[in-house]
């Protein structure tokens, strides 16, 4: 359980991260449609038909596409994110 929480902390901080990258003016182009892929796979109605992958795909496959989306991004705006969170 313990994991689970480290894992959602961590998805947490990227999803701050995906906001801040989809509001910046230098954006890649992939990174719109990927981030509407990822939030169809999330509603998808195979989460409500079988719990137990519901539960797998939204605690753990969800946060690591997540992770893995954000690694690709250019690190100019990485950098940015980090130095707009130490601002705060």
């Amino acid at each position: 359980m313990l994991r689970f929480f480290r894992l959602w902390q961590l998805a947490r901080r990227d999803l701050r991260l995906l906001w801040f990258a989809l509001r910046h003016r230098q954006r890649p182009v992939w990174l719109l449609p990927a981030t509407v892929i990822l939030c169809l796979y999330a509603i998808e109605p195979l989460n409500m038909t079988i719990p137990l992958v519901g539960f797998v795909d939204d605690f753990v496959l969800l946060p690591l596409c997540l992770h893995l989306l954000l690694k690709l991004l250019p690190a100019d705006i990485r950098a940015g994110f980090a130095e707009n969170s130490l601002m705060r």
